[in-house]
């Protein structure tokens, strides 16, 4: 096998190539292509069973359920918290706190029962 260069390839006056080498690289457009193919791919199985898998990977894998969400947050998020309440009298701030507490209050009930649970589903399985 030889080394030398084929006669079609041609070179500068610096010895640098002026034209590709024989191999000319993926056609035009073929990545394109397959990324298009990928998303429609993608898109098909979403279609199909989009919902059931988030909520699959919600209930099963929390973890990579929240890295899909900030994967799909802005990069650069500009948050503006503003203290209201340094301003507010303690009547208002009581208010404030008793309207927090009414909205969050049926999150902690969920929460409460599903421990609730759990402690009676482990406390079933324990040999008397």
């Amino acid at each position: 096998m030889s080394d030398a260069i084929p006669s079609e390839v041609k070179r500068d006056e610096a010895g640098r190539f002026v034209v590709p080498p024989v191999s000319p690289g993926r056609p035009r457009g073929s990545r394109n292509k397959l990324g298009e193919a990928f998303i429609e791919a993608l898109k098909d199985d979403f279609e199909a069973h989009g919902k059931e898998a988030i909520e699959k990977t919600r209930t099963e894998k929390p973890d990579a359920y929240l890295k899909v969400i900030a994967s799909l947050m802005p990069k650069d998020v500009n948050l503006n918290i503003t203290d209201d309440a340094s301003e507010m009298t303690d009547d208002e701030l009581a208010d404030r706190i008793a309207k927090l507490t009414q909205a969050v209050a049926p999150f902690l009930d969920r929460r409460a029962g599903n421990a609730k649970e759990a402690a009676g589903e482990a406390s079933a399985t324990r040999v008397h």
